[in-house]
């Protein structure tokens, strides 16, 4: 069985950007990694690519291309939500859209790949 990864906007851009950082999601797609992103992830980096003038229509065809996106149901939302209210008691600033990522990483049984501070100590987590 192949690793099941979550990849985050921080590791997204750092793969767009062909960082040093950005090779260890580079080399999960070369070997088979089951790789998925957030519905939410993705608005983030689209986001970010068009504000930035990176191009945002390419950065939406990679994550597509690479990765299985997952829809912010409802469910997820609400899972989301109680995650979001448990992390933010001892990670005060731990945004919404690190508990989707959060949320949807373990709703799959895998691990987030990130370079985010906010993940660290996790154990679901990959540090970049």
């Amino acid at each position: 069985m192949s690793e099941r990864i979550v990849a985050d906007a921080y590791a997204w851009v750092e793969y767009l950007d062909g960082t040093k950082r950005g090779e260890k999601l580079k080399n999960l797609i070369e070997v088979g990694a089951e790789v998925y992103t957030s519905a939410v992830t993705l608005a983030e980096v689209v986001s970010k690519a068009a504000r930035t003038e990176r191009g945002h229509e390419k950065a939406y065809a990679v994550m597509r291309g690479n990765s299985t996106i997952v829809e912010a149901n409802e469910l997820l939302s609400y899972e989301t939500g109680t995650l979001h209210a448990e992390m933010r008691r001892t990670v005060r600033d731990f945004g919404l859209s690190d508990a989707y990522v959060l949320a949807t990483s373990r709703s799959l049984g895998a691990r987030v790949l990130t370079g985010d501070p906010h993940f660290n100590g996790l154990k679901d987590a990959i540090m970049l």
